[in-house]
């Protein structure tokens, strides 16, 4: 059994729809069974969250202009695809959209927009996708069903936006994708998508579809699972930025994780989690080219101790928060209070630094954070002696090197800082972790790209080399 997903350029127009549904129907034909996971259309679900925020805001007229422009797109995407006009899945998207025009009156009504409403809004991104792919498998001759990820079973926790699966999630999607493959069907799930216990829609944060399939291969036991881009695999580096990056043949499920958390756009940081107990292997694989391997996953790691590096990436757009407190950092209830209030807030911290001295703590975390960072840790903090002021230092991005030969191989550290010093860039936060899998560096957003060429060229990382 093969899981396939399709992201949001695979589905982007008629066309792409149609070839991805080839891609599926290719391997259904040569006796696979193969579930599909769907992300929206292209840009779409930016524009759900734009119709939102208008909505919330009083602007009825903008939602209701961009809500008319996805019923065109997606109803001229399912005539093109060969859909009648009063075929189901034309009808379901006129139901769905019509829903969606009312979902968003209501939000404009009260101007208020709860993270519950806003995932019910994005969800419609994906569930008006998949009678597309539906109808573009039929025209390929393979029998299909679509259904959301909460009806295939994907129960999942209520942290609106960025929701887990709950452990019943496994047996129950078996128990329902299992009924779809003995009627000779095959499922596509909508990818980004759960439900509560309750019913109530949910999303897995932004790039969850990736996240959808990996639950699903591992609920089914599938034989791998299949993500296909429109690149050749994952990449030493963006090469919008690196010229010479090259495809990794294979990764670790740790390097991975660490390239996704650090940036790297191909794969859901968590992605991998799923598929780690039963040790299932992830393949991302070019639609454009599909006879290319490319980049396979698998808990080997495949360390070079000649190469200990595989890739580099960078986070942009963060920002440093540093704290001060006459070494009060000594104390453990000081950090623990700015990390409780950092969680009730919601906010991701993407590096930690502390002075040998004890009297500050550094944190990275995303720009648009920081305001809100800053005013949530003055107001816990206002009359307390044990912190004595707050900085914020914008424009910062965090480059990484990662690869699991890092582990022991001494010198990479300073190799890299070398590289780093020859184009001037100036180092404000360094972090390794104890399983020395990355090195991580905060510097000033504007050297970023030329960090990334200096650790790319340091490491050799353009060079095609013998994989083990």
């Amino acid at each position: 059994m093969l899981v396939m997903k399709f992201g949001g350029t695979l589905m982007g127009d008629p066309k792409a729809i149609a070839h991805s549904a080839s891609l599926a129907a290719a391997s259904v034909r040569a006796g696979e069974r193969v579930v599909v996971v769907v992300s929206a259309m292209s840009g779409v679900t930016e524009t759900l969250l734009k119709i939102a925020a208008s909505a919330e805001g009083g602007d009825i007229a903008f939602a209701n202009d961009e809500i008319a422009i996805l019923r065109s797109r997606h109803f001229g995407a399912a005539q093109a695809l060969g859909a009648a006009p009063d075929s189901d899945a034309v009808r379901e998207i006129r139901e769905l959209l019509e829903t969606l025009r009312q979902t968003v009156y209501g939000v404009y009504l009260l101007r208020e927009l709860s993270p519950r409403t806003r995932d019910l809004i994005v969800s419609f991104g994906e569930r008006l996708s998949a009678p597309l792919m539906d109808v573009a498998l039929g025209g390929a001759g393979v029998r299909a069903h679509h259904l959301t990820g909460g009806a295939a079973g994907l129960t999942t926790d209520a942290h609106f936006g960025n929701a887990r699966p709950l452990p019943g999630a496994y047996p129950r999607i078996r128990d329902r994708m299992s009924g779809l493959f003995e009627a000779g069907l095959t499922p596509v799930v909508t990818g980004f998508i759960g439900e509560t216990e309750d019913g109530v829609i949910t999303t897995l944060g932004r790039g969850g579809s990736d996240y959808t399939a990996t639950i699903l291969g591992a609920a089914l036991g599938a034989t791998e699972v299949w993500t296909w881009k429109d690149v050749d695999g994952v990449m030493s580096a963006d090469p919008r930025f690196v010229p010479d990056a090259r495809n990794l043949a294979h990764l670790s499920y740790h390097e991975v994780m660490e390239l996704a958390y650090f940036g790297a756009k191909v794969l859901h940081p968590l992605a991998v989690t799923p598929l780690q107990e039963r040790g299932t292997p992830l393949r991302v694989k070019s639609a454009a080219d599909p006879d290319f391997p490319g980049t396979l996953v698998t808990s080997e790691a495949h360390a070079d101790a000649a190469h200990p590096v595989k890739a580099v990436t960078a986070i942009r757009g963060a920002t440093v928060l540093t704290i001060e407190g006459a070494g009060s950092f000594g104390a453990p209830d000081v950090l623990v209070d700015v990390f409780r209030v950092l969680a009730r807030e919601n906010l991701t911290v993407l590096m930690v630094s502390q002075s040998s001295s004890m009297s500050n703590v550094s944190l990275v975390i995303p720009r648009a954070s920081g305001p809100h960072a800053l005013a949530s840790l003055k107001q816990e903090f206002g009359r307390d002696d044990r912190v004595r002021d707050f900085t914020l230092n914008e424009h910062v991005a965090v480059v990484a090197i990662v690869g699991e030969g890092m582990r022991g191989t001494k010198g990479v550290a300073a190799k890299l800082f070398g590289a780093l010093a020859i184009e001037g860039v100036n180092l404000l936060m360094i972090s390794q972790g104890s399983s020395e899998l990355n090195i991580s560096c905060a510097i000033d957003e504007s050297d970023v790209d030329a960090a990334l060429r200096a650790a790319h060229a340091a490491f050799d990382l353009g060079k095609e080399r013998a994989t083990a």
